[in-house]
């Protein structure tokens, strides 16, 4: 496959339409499938979410859900085959739901959501394999944004019915997690009518009994900055949770989704740091 090809398609992982393109181009690690498609995990159409595992499951697997990231505003689920297969390949049963979005929604309508795709996950992942009780979330962007809430902020798991012990631990890729006040049109358009600003921002749920987190981000990254990641780290700490941090020279916000797909696993060892981190927790 032809690199540069693929390097036209990249920003498609900001949320632009061209992650089609990326997705049907890239090259998928072998060795796995997608076993479920379009499950409801509610009643609204982009409440659906599909399931990928390695060919000849051997059940009891630990399980991803990956949300995407795209401004709380862009996204699809069936643009992300090519990650679904690089999980699964590592030995996952992978999940990756659509969600609402945008302006059909607003916070915390998008994170009620996800939450309920966890209740799916947990309530089906043994029939497809896997170990409910081993549920590591990620995400990339405003999809890591979403996992931290739901790894942070007890009450929306909690609502869609997900056991607490479930979910093991939580990674996010280049997520916003200290961005008040809202000075951008993403920020302004998702979470500008809250009542209170605090309550949407994941580093005001830190506690030392929150899951294991790892939060990784490209120190060429323009579009999140540093803040995020190191007082999300330091509210951790302060509290006594458990966080591991890790930056990638040479790594933009783009580039740090795109190093989980085949052709782009030599810029950072992203791939490789999710899963070690995902086996560790769920052991």
């Amino acid at each position: 496959m032809d690199r540069r090809t693929l390097l036209t398609a990249l920003p498609a992982l900001a949320g632009c339409s061209s992650i089609a393109a990326f997705d049907t181009l890239a090259p998928r690690d072998p060795g796995t499938r997608r076993i479920v498609h379009n499950a409801a995990y509610g009643a609204a159409p982009r409440q659906k979410l599909d399931l990928y595992a390695p060919e000849g499951t051997p059940g009891s697997l630990p399980v991803i859900v990956f949300i995407y990231g795209g401004s709380w505003r862009h996204g699809d689920k069936d643009n992300y085959n090519f990650l679904g297969a690089a999980f699964s390949a590592q030995g996952f049963l992978t999940a990756i739901p659509d969600y609402r979005l945008v302006p059909e929604v607003r916070f915390p309508n998008f994170v009620e959501d996800c939450a309920a795709a966890v209740r799916w996950v947990n309530d089906n992942a043994s029939t497809h394999g896997g170990d409910p009780s081993r549920i590591v979330l990620a995400g990339h962007s405003a999809g890591a944004y979403n996992a931290m809430m739901l790894a942070l902020d007890q009450k929306y798991l909690a609502a869609a019915g997900v056991p607490a012990q479930s979910v093991r631990g939580a990674v996010g890729l280049a997520g916003p997690y200290d961005f008040v006040p809202f000075d951008v049109p993403a920020t302004q358009d998702a979470f500008g009518q809250a009542r209170e600003a605090r309550l949407t921002q994941p580093i005001h749920f830190a506690r030392a009994d929150a899951p294991p987190l790892l939060l990784l981000w490209g120190q060429d990254d323009t579009t999140v900055g540093p803040r995020n990641i190191e007082s999300l780290a330091r509210a951790m700490r302060e509290a006594g949770g458990a966080v591991e941090t890790k930056i990638y020279p040479g790594i933009d916000h783009i580039e740090i989704a795109a190093a989980l797909s085949r052709p782009f696993r030599g810029k950072a060892p992203v791939l490789a740091d999710v899963t070690e981190f995902a086996r560790r927790v769920a052991a």
